[in-house]
């Protein structure tokens, strides 16, 4: 069949047929995913088209993948980690889906506390086991969309299913037409994407589920999963390990729309931001992620970058309320003791702080020379630095300015004698051994000790406090 294309502009052929290929034996990819060995990327230089959708959106899986590595959240906090994501995702509903477990009563109970919230946006959908009785679950709390998993990598056909190819294909349209025939619209997730037999595999049942979209008239989504991350961004690398290949696969051949595909993917190789991004621009609408990307092993695909990706990328937040980020970090600091990683961009204590004199310097000329953009206002974070035996008088200004809410050019200078007897006493501390950095208290007590005037002047006190001076 030809088509033409208002994308491209061309004549474009639209029918493809690939034929389920039913090895005997499992095809484990044994060049590329040696198991003593680094998996080894392969290039074809075969290069396909980029072809972003109109919309782009993010999807969440913190309550489903996310909570697999985790102690499980409470209904509250859940509620609380639910109403931050429609705050972040703002009115345009840019985080369009929050995925739920659904097995137990606290599963349950947290859907229903959500939804009574009454938002928009995340639309709540849920995860469950390939069973008719929980399709009928689904059903009867009157949830829309299910994931389904769907393994499709001969690892898991032939060494955790123990079926042929054609045995799994059947089972997976067996449990999709169980799901089409109570009316709940089936999401498949194409586990271990990055290590199937794309065109004997993955293209087959993409055809077959399509046919049965078309016949029923319910949407049926693909998410493909990289569940070991060997998913590869570059151009002209070869299946099945390419994120442009499969996202181009899935929609040019398996000719499901870029609205139904998503893409999940996980940090083994320190790729899920990169991959995510790629699936965007090479036909996939949605990427999905969790918070702070927590999940199983190196974690999943961080929502919080992806928000930032997509202003990147689109030129716009579309609404999406930042600062909401620096919330949500601090909620899993304060309130889950959760122990986020203090060099974490965007999220982490330290990701905006600087320790280095020369650093310190340029900040305090123009902040924009050391600071990756206002962290201020786009996440309410003001960068900081920190004082060690490396900061100087550029660092210990800056940190003034900073602590005390002096405007940067308000007077103080790094050659003020003032400075003088702080700094002496921070080079000693580090002559004597000192290996961690000057804390805020701390060094504000030292500054009330060690130069009264230039405290006096900064906090407006005749004197200094007696916790200050102690």
């Amino acid at each position: 069949m030809l088509e033409f294309s208002h994308k491209s502009n061309t004549l474009e052929q639209t029918e493809y047929s690939y034929s389920l290929q039913d090895v005997t034996e499992p095809h484990l990819y044994r060049l590329l995913y040696n198991y003593s060995e680094v998996p080894k990327i392969p290039f074809n230089h075969r290069h396909v088209p980029m072809r972003p959708p109109d919309q782009i959106f993010i999807t969440d899986t913190t309550f489903r993948d996310g909570q697999q590595a985790r102690e499980p959240y409470t209904v509250e906090q859940i509620v609380q980690l639910y109403k931050f994501m429609h705050e972040l995702g703002g009115p345009n509903g840019i985080i369009r889906q929050c995925e739920f477990f659904l097995y137990s009563h606290r599963d349950r109970a947290a859907v229903d506390a959500c939804r009574a919230l009454g938002y928009d946006f995340p639309e709540i959908t849920g995860w469950i086991r390939a069973k008719k009785e929980d399709f009928q679950l689904v059903k009867d709390m009157g949830i829309a969309e299910t994931g389904i998993l769907a393994s499709c990598s001969d690892y898991h056909i032939f060494k955790k299913l123990h079926m042929t190819r054609r045995q799994a294909l059947d089972q997976f349209l067996g449990v999709v037409k169980d799901a089409l025939a109570v009316g709940v619209k089936p999401r498949m997730h194409l586990e271990d994407i990055t290590r199937a037999d794309f065109y004997g595999f993955v293209l087959p049942l993409a055809f077959e589920l399509h046919k049965l979209m078309e016949e029923s008239g319910i949407e049926i989504k693909l998410r493909a999963c990289d569940t070991l991350g060997y998913g590869i961004s570059y151009p002209g690398v070869a299946l099945p390990r390419s994120v442009p290949g499969i996202a181009y696969g899935l929609w040019h051949y398996g000719r499901f729309p870029s609205h139904l595909l998503e893409w999940h993917g996980h940090n083994d190789f320190h790729k899920a931001v990169v991959n995510a991004g790629t699936a965007w621009l090479y036909g996939i609408g949605a990427v999905n992620c969790t918070l702070l990307g927590i999940g199983e092993r190196t974690g999943n695909t961080p929502l919080e970058a992806m928000v930032f990706e997509y202003a990147a990328l689109r030129g716009t937040t579309d609404g999406m309320n930042t600062r909401m980020v620096t919330e949500i970090a601090e909620y899993y600091r304060k309130e889950l003791n959760y122990n986020v990683p203090p060099m974490m961009p965007l999220v982490g204590e330290d990701f905006n702080v600087t320790r280095a004199g020369i650093h310190a310097d340029g900040l305090l000329k123009d902040e924009e020379i050391y600071n990756i953009f206002d962290t201020e206002a786009l996440l309410n974070r003001p960068v900081r630095v920190l004082i060690n035996q490396t900061s100087g008088a550029a660092g210990l200004v800056h940190w003034i300015q900073t602590h005390f809410g002096m405007r940067t050019g308000s007077g103080l200078d790094k050659r003020d004698p003032r400075l003088a007897p702080i700094l002496s006493w921070i080079h000693d501390e580090y002559e004597h051994g000192r290996v961690t950095a000057v804390g805020d208290e701390e060094l504000e007590r030292i500054i009330a000790r060690l130069s009264p005037e230039l405290y006096t002047q900064l906090t407006g006190a005749t004197q200094p406090t007696q916790d200050a001076a102690e």
